[in-house]
């Protein structure tokens, strides 16, 4: 019987599978969420290179903030990633939901990006 944790991480490798599938060598968009906090990459593959990031660990994301495992924390980080990878004039990118169903505070991160100017 497998644990959640291995359930995830099979879904996880799953996605990415068939992003590499698809992407051909695109920027990929990766999002890690806990049950306190989430973070999202923008990651080059071919040369194995962060390029940006943006956390609710961060002191400036975490300002003004009632809780960093809401949506509107997701959607803060969202907007920040976008505009980090908008200063390295990054537009074009695939959204890695990693072993994470594409709702709630995924789901935000995802539109604040793409509202941030990031095509995915």
């Amino acid at each position: 019987m497998l644990t959640s944790r291995e359930k995830h991480m099979r879904r996880a490798h799953r996605n990415r599978a068939k992003l590499r599938k698809s992407a051909e060598g695109a920027l990929r968009l990766s999002v890690a969420r806990s049950g306190k906090n989430i973070s999202a990459q923008i990651i080059d593959d071919e040369q194995g290179v962060t390029l940006a990031s943006a956390s609710t660990l961060e002191a400036d994301v975490r300002k003004g903030l009632k809780s960093t495992a809401n949506i509107e924390a997701a959607q803060k980080v969202g907007a920040l990633v976008a505009e980090r990878a908008k200063a390295k004039k990054i537009e074009d990118v695939v959204f890695d939901r990693g072993g994470f169903r594409f709702h709630g505070r995924v789901k935000a991160l995802a539109d604040a990006a793409r509202e941030g100017g990031l095509k995915f």
